[in-house]
């Protein structure tokens, strides 16, 4: 038969890496500790009962989900769910002015706004997106699926990884056919935030025709008023991402959003699904926004943020332990891990040694990031509850010193280069 896949498929999507998960690898079998996809340990921020199921208010009235009515196509507007995210980040520090419903675009997580924005604004094989390494696997991942160029231009690795807002102005005059300038803030797997002055700087390109994407996934940690999102009034060309997937530990109902400009916020409504939101999800997201549920999303926020400074406390007095790279305006740390208990440089080899090991021996998950930019010998480890940290440190603490002193082997270096590529290589 005349049917040939290699030559019927567009070759970028024939020659796309296989996408990689967080569980991929490692499940959620009920015994292990997952540190590595940056969940919310502490669980959904919903007020439940003993019986788990959702309580709001005096009356302790339960979440309404009409399992009769799924027959029905849900609102392909969401223009409460909208209002409600709206209240929550007009903070008026930006700006005096309003966000509505009309700046708003929701979708699948906050990648189907990545892919979205590149569907719209950048045109197959001409035209490229702009991105800071070390940063978020999906960028890379949606852009080659759209046949669109990845122009790379790496974070400071040597000034906490902020962003080189002069370098890209560089590049952006260079280059017209950049239509989408990425930047994630925290940064993932940096944690650093980007400069307000340095998007501004981006945002105020005297000659370049595009957007300034900002990913603001994990911005619940980091101090309040530090969200750009009502920012969008003020810029035409400035879309801000955020998700429910982080702070809210609604990762399950795979809810984002972009705050936008109406005429942009227009365009990605335009393009999206008819009902790309689900009922279920939809009711779920406004019941977290609720006020007794909003207060357990940040009493959640308040142990984690405990945790995490418990871990930049414990972990330096764990020999093997270097520094720690990046910010902490996230719920997660990059720690360098040494070739020695002491004395040593950061080493790829025993960071992923003790990331296999902890994973494999002692149900304990976290994620190497040691091929990336100014990495070397990193992991990424996600902020546990108490007893999760408490475990956590006692592993590493136990790893470290077997890999150190040579119990249970090396790997040869051949696989280690493999397997370092394939766990570098997970989106997470």
């Amino acid at each position: 038969m005349p049917f040939d896949l290699t030559k019927c498929a567009r070759a970028n999507v024939l020659a796309l890496e296989p996408y990689r998960c967080a569980r991929d690898d490692y499940k959620d079998d009920g015994t292990n500790i997952l540190l590595d996809a940056n969940e919310n340990a502490y669980g959904p921020g919903l007020a439940l009962g003993q019986d788990g199921k959702l309580v709001n208010g005096k009356d302790k009235s339960d979440i309404s989900i009409d399992l009769l009515g799924l027959n029905r196509y849900p609102d392909p507007h969401q223009h409460e769910l909208k209002q409600l995210l709206c209240n929550l980040r007009n903070t008026h520090v930006h700006t005096k002015k309003d966000i509505t419903p009309e700046n708003l675009f929701v979708g699948v997580g906050s990648d189907e706004a990545i892919d979205v924005l590149i569907r719209a604004f950048c045109s197959p094989g001409k035209e490229k997106i702009l991105t800071c390494p070390p940063t978020y696997g999906m960028y890379a991942v949606s852009a080659q699926v759209n046949d669109v160029e990845v122009v790379k231009l790496p974070l400071d690795v040597d000034n906490g990884f902020t962003v080189q807002a002069d370098k890209i102005n560089a590049r952006l005059s260079e280059d017209s056919s950049i239509k989408l300038v990425y930047l994630c803030s925290p940064g993932n797997p940096t944690a650093s935030l980007v400069r307000k002055e340095d998007v501004q700087k981006v945002l105020e390109h005297p000659s370049w025709n595009g957007i300034v994407v900002l990913d603001e996934a994990y911005i619940d940690f980091a101090p309040e008023g530090t969200s750009l999102a009502e920012w969008v009034t003020e810029w035409p060309n400035l879309v801000v991402m955020q998700t429910m997937s982080k702070a809210f530990g609604l990762a399950g109902i795979r809810l984002g959003a972009a705050f936008a400009s109406p005429d942009v916020a227009r365009v990605l409504n335009n393009m999206k699904a008819p009902y790309n939101i689900s009922n279920p999800t939809s009711q779920l997201a406004i019941q977290a926004m609720q006020p007794e549920n909003l207060a357990v999303m940040r009493k959640h926020r308040e142990q984690i943020i405990a945790q995490r400074d418990r871990l930049l406390t414990e972990m330096p007095k764990i020999p093997g332990i270097g520094r720690f790279l990046g910010g902490r305006a996230s719920n997660f740390l990059l720690v360098e891990i040494l070739s020695q208990a002491s004395g040593g440089k950061p080493s790829n080899e025993v960071a992923l040694q003790v990331y296999e090991r902890l994973a494999e021996t002692r149900g304990v998950v976290v994620r190497f990031r040691g091929k990336e930019p100014g990495c070397l010998g990193c992991l990424r480890v996600t902020i546990g509850t108490d007893k999760e940290v408490t475990r956590f440190l006692q592993e590493i603490r136990g790893v470290l010193e077997d890999v150190h002193k040579g119990r249970g082997g090396k790997v040869n270096g051949r696989v280690e280069e493999t397997k370092e590529v394939e766990a570098n290589g997970i989106i997470a």
